[in-house]
């Protein structure tokens, strides 16, 4: 499910109007009542400082509209929004543009993918927005520059090989300074991972930067020099498959770097730089200016794919600039930064069962390891948390007014592997271990599975968590001003509304099954005293049918299907309280 809190104009509807050019000054100030980049802005917070949603009102959320996608496959992309104009990525390689208001289809946008490609995930995470234009990156490869009033295509430009590295892109693009920056993922089939920015006025490649450094480059002696893996860098894996953050005030990016390939850490001997990290960047020319390895020599499929969240902490009595991120592999990170771009350790907590740390380096948080859960060629070994972490690519989520961390966990599920060596070749599955043994084992007697954990971000401890008996979490956090974070992921058709301060579900809507599920938090207004509402997306299974309304809208309640639409393979949705309307 993917969710956005959006204002509905107070005056009675029309066409959508002018579309308002997004400069750099709007991404790095987005006003609360858009939602301009993946996660509502360039820090990462997933956060509203919307508040008109409150714990007296939001268990009176009813359904305003929703529209069809036609599409069957998980949606994992947010809602961007723009005044009245509302856009959504689904899989397969299209765009949808709505009257935020109404619900109506201004225009769709779809490439074939194609023929013979094939990826493990035909998903996309995401567009971005920067002048006039909405940009997309295809799961074949190609960066889009579609223009945001009509969705004709602007300009193209290839942004990966698919065809001969087996590279494919479900990111979201993130764009700083009129650069457009995307990377493909592919780290399973020897996907050395790496960064690519094109011109946003013309789709011109301006750098390419790999998470792998080649030999010369500082980092490339963490990998083996000599020996039968001496050119694992080559293969290595690294991809930077979700979008970074961008710490406007010191114009340095951030952004998570993923799993090593193949999965079995023996087949690269050595620390692997940058893999399992985060690295800083200068968005001019693409240079690493810093890095923090959350784990050396990665050996679990736990990629660090996602970017900390910039915020300010406490430290001995000041606030200093930081990040915190929970990391798949379990640990909760506290990380300095200055405006060098330097990264270094503060502080490290353990949010979810982790069998193979054994303890962390008081001084940079480097961790020790049971070898006995360590994957190895040959070697059968079970490590908790799975290859699914403690938390996947979905987002955290950071309040600044009550200066917690809001997580989407799973805990209790752990892995069992056994390492093999494969050969690397186009197209081919080259992990290093039998991919049909790869599955979760739940824990006998868990408790739970998935849930939320909220923590205090200065205090540097869990002030609590809710939990799923039977149901991982799947879905993205959004927090709001108004005290109410908005939380999807779970396999029981609902998307729920926590009061954060008592962490009690106020309530919950009923939206059809999703594979992967999305929340964020934006709105879109014609003027400032418009209210505000949460808008959705989920996948159903089903046969696709249309349902049209007065508008032109495609419009489902859940509760009411007069002509079918329960059918719908996924809906777009809009929820508004009554006293709001």
């Amino acid at each position: 499910m993917m969710l956005a809190v959006v204002s509905v104009p107070a005056v009675c509807a029309a066409e959508p109007g002018e579309y308002s050019t997004v400069t750099d000054e709007r991404l790095a100030n987005p006003e609360p009542e858009n939602w301009l980049l993946t996660k509502g802005n360039y820090a990462g917070w997933s956060y509203s400082s919307l508040d008109q949603i409150t714990a007296q009102n939001v268990s009176k959320l009813r359904p305003v509209w929703a529209a069809a996608t036609g599409v069957t496959s998980g949606h994992e992309a947010p809602a961007i929004v723009n005044g009245r104009y509302m856009f959504v990525a689904t899989p397969s390689n299209q765009v949808l543009a709505f009257d935020a208001k109404t619900g109506r289809t201004l225009w769709t946008y779809k490439r074939e993918i194609a023929e013979g490609f094939s990826a493990l995930h035909m998903t996309n995470r995401g567009v971005a927005l920067w002048g006039d234009n909405v940009y997309v990156a295809s799961v074949d490869c190609v960066l889009q520059a579609l223009d945001a009033k009509t969705g004709k295509l602007v300009w193209e430009a290839t942004a990966c090989d698919w065809q001969k590295r087996s590279e494919y892109i479900t990111s979201a693009p993130l764009v700083v300074k009129g650069k457009v920056i995307v990377g493909p993922s592919g780290g399973e089939f020897g996907v050395r991972g790496y960064l690519k920015a094109f011109d946003a006025k013309t789709g011109k490649e301006e750098w390419t930067t790999y998470s792998i450094p080649g030999p010369g480059e500082p980092g490339n002696e963490t990998w083996p020099q000599d020996g039968k893996w001496k050119n694992a860098w080559k293969t290595g894996g690294g991809t930077m498959w979700m979008p970074g953050n961008y710490d406007a005030k010191n114009d340095i990016i951030y952004w998570g770097v993923g799993n090593g390939s193949p999965w079995p850490g023996d087949q690269r001997p050595g620390d692997n730089l940058y893999l399992a990290s985060v690295i800083s960047i200068n968005p001019d020319n693409g240079k690493i200016l810093g890095h923090y390895q959350y784990h050396w020599n990665d050996s679990w499929d736990w990629a660090g794919m996602n970017a900390p969240s910039l915020v300010n902490f406490e430290k001995d009595g000041k606030e200093v600039p930081g990040l915190i991120t929970a990391q798949r592999n379990g640990v909760l990170y506290w990380l300095d930064r200055n405006d060098k771009g330097e990264i270094t350790y503060d502080a490290s907590k353990q949010y979810v069962k982790n069998n193979v740390f054994t303890g962390f380096d008081p001084k940079t948080g480097r961790p020790t390891y049971n070898e006995d859960h360590k994957l190895g060629t040959g070697k059968k070994v079970t490590y908790c948390p799975s290859v699914w972490g403690g938390k996947d690519w979905f987002y955290q989520a950071y309040s600044p007014k009550t200066g917690t961390l809001y997580v989407p966990f799973n805990d209790n599920h752990c892995t069992t592997l056994e390492g093999v060596v494969q050969p690397v070749l186009p197209g081919q599955w080259s992990a290093g271990i039998d991919i049909k043994s790869l599955r979760p084992d739940i824990t006998e007697g868990a408790p739970y599975i998935g849930g939320i954990q909220a923590w205090s971000v200065n205090g540097r401890d869990e002030l609590w968590k809710t939990t799923y008996e039977k149901s991982w979490n799947f879905g993205s956090i959004l927090a709001t001003a108004g005290d109410v974070i908005f939380a999807g992921g779970t396999n029981d058709r609902k998307f729920r509304l926590t009061m954060p301060r008592a962490a009690n579900f106020s309530g919950s809507f009923p939206r059809p099954p999703a594979s992967f599920r999305r929340p964020l938090a934006t709105r879109s207004t014609a003027n400032n005293t418009s209210p505000s509402f949460p808008a959705m997306a989920s996948t159903s299974i089903g046969s696709r049918a249309r349902c049209t309304s007065p508008t032109g809208g495609r419009r489902r309640s859940p509760k009411a299907d007069p002509c079918g639409c329960s059918r719908s393979v996924t809906r777009t949705s809009v929820l508004l309280p009554n006293e709001l309307r």
